[in-house]
């Protein structure tokens, strides 16, 4: 019984040393494939909401850490400055509209430092089906409207949905969603107004960069 308890034992501590060694094969083998599809999804992510010839320098290394209450988040949030020949333009970042109907709406903001949007994209949200998923791009086009307009500060009142006085449609049965995205993406692009005096204090992205 006891010698027979040992084989088994042994066997037991052979295949988990197997088993372990062949998932640490497996991972090395694909580590640089899975980090390099991840980097070619975060790009055509990126190319959505700011086209390629704004910028000439590569967006993923030049990635920064940023916090502030006007992103929605008390999170640190990754920023993309965007380069043309040497001098930074404008920035693509991270943000969040914390007061959707169904949760908080992620988006991803690229402005430049006059406080004009390039685009925005929301990346997740838990909206309504039928109503608030209208800010999703296969759904609808709303969420590209953005695109060219530009907030001249705080006060502009032109940043709001139509039913508060605004510029952008809200959708049929659903104000609240529509009236969140707005104002997260005009908050995101007052703080990128703000980058120039802070660039060279940003923290980087380390290991994501």
């Amino acid at each position: 019984m006891l010698n027979s308890m040992r084989k088994h034992g042994i066997t037991l501590a052979l295949f988990a040393a197997v088993t372990t060694g062949l998932t640490a094969l497996v991972y090395q083998l694909t580590k640089s494939t899975v980090a390099h599809q991840a980097a070619l999804q975060q790009q055509a992510l990126l190319d959505q909401v700011i086209p390629a010839e704004y910028y000439d320098n590569d967006l993923q290394k030049e990635c920064f850490l940023v916090s502030d209450p006007a992103l929605g988040s008390a999170a640190p949030r990754r920023l993309y400055l965007a380069r043309k020949q040497g001098q930074p333009i404008g920035a693509v970042l991270e943000t969040t509209a914390p007061d959707g109907y169904s949760g908080a709406i992620q988006l991803l903001v690229a402005a430049d430092f006059n406080g004009t949007v390039f685009g925005s994209r929301v990346v997740e949200h838990h909206e309504t089906p039928g109503l608030g998923d209208k800010i999703e791009l296969r759904i609808s086009n709303w969420i590209t409207y953005f695109s060219g307009k530009t907030i001249d500060g705080p006060d502009d009142k032109r940043w709001a949905v139509k039913k508060d006085g605004g510029m952008f449609d809200q959708f049929t049965g659903a104000t609240i969603t529509p009236r969140a995205v707005v104002n997260a993406i005009a908050r995101t692009a007052l703080f990128i107004k703000t980058l120039p005096t802070k660039l060279d204090t940003l923290p980087t992205c380390g290991g994501t960069e």
